[in-house]
């Protein structure tokens, strides 16, 4: 079973439909409990980071996200859920995130038209079983007004274009974060999802490997 983490900031419903969509069995859940039992974790996310991590921490989900990354289960960030997983943001001041992955996260430019609202092309820096299936340069759907820069230049998979390049796929063993919606990128990202799901399946088949 694949968990969707609801800490209260993300369109829960729309990523669950996603997974039922091909094939996958999502539930949403809300305690620590749950997301350690699950075979897969998913940290959607929409809103403030200083927010997200309030909400994160009063519900005291924190540790279960890092434990079940440690143990090597399938986890996915989207957007928001992904910028979490790195150690700061300077949205509000600076605020502390999940420190998985290093690097901040910053504001686009000012110049730009904020949010990055709307459809925008992805480029595979490197192989990602994430993307097995999906062409160079596809169309993902993309809503955020913030992006990460990190210092691990191997972490990187997608690199979109808007006024900078920024990472919008990044990956390490089992854990991946993305910073376009699957769940709105029609068949592209159902093949995003799909593939999770696969990743979970196969790793619940080969717990040890």
């Amino acid at each position: 079973m694949i968990a969707i983490i609801d800490y209260g900031m993300g369109n829960l419903r729309s990523v669950q439909k996603g997974f039922e969509k091909v094939g996958w069995e999502a539930k949403i859940v809300q305690t620590a409990g749950e997301i350690l039992a699950a075979q897969g974790v998913v940290l959607p996310g929409v809103g403030a980071f200083a927010n997200a991590m309030e909400n994160l921490e009063r519900a005291r989900l924190t540790d279960a996200i890092r434990q079940v990354v440690a143990q090597g289960k399938p986890f996915l960030g989207i957007c928001l859920g992904m910028q979490l997983l790195f150690e700061a943001s300077e949205e509000w001041g600076l605020t502390r995130g999940l420190g998985i992955f290093p690097g901040v996260v910053k504001r686009l430019a000012a110049e730009l038209k904020i949010p990055h609202m709307g459809w925008n092309t992805v480029f595979f820096s490197r192989a990602c079983p994430l993307v097995k299936g999906i062409a160079q340069n596809a169309h993902f759907y993309f809503v955020h007004s913030y992006y990460v820069d990190t210092p691990d230049q191997e972490l990187i998979v997608g690199l979109t274009d808007y006024g900078l390049r920024f990472p919008s796929l990044v990956a390490k063993n089992n854990l991946f974060g993305i910073q376009f919606h699957p769940e709105k990128s029609s068949a592209l990202g159902l093949r995003i999802l799909k593939n999770f799901g696969g990743l979970v399946a196969k790793n619940d088949d080969h717990p040890g490997d």
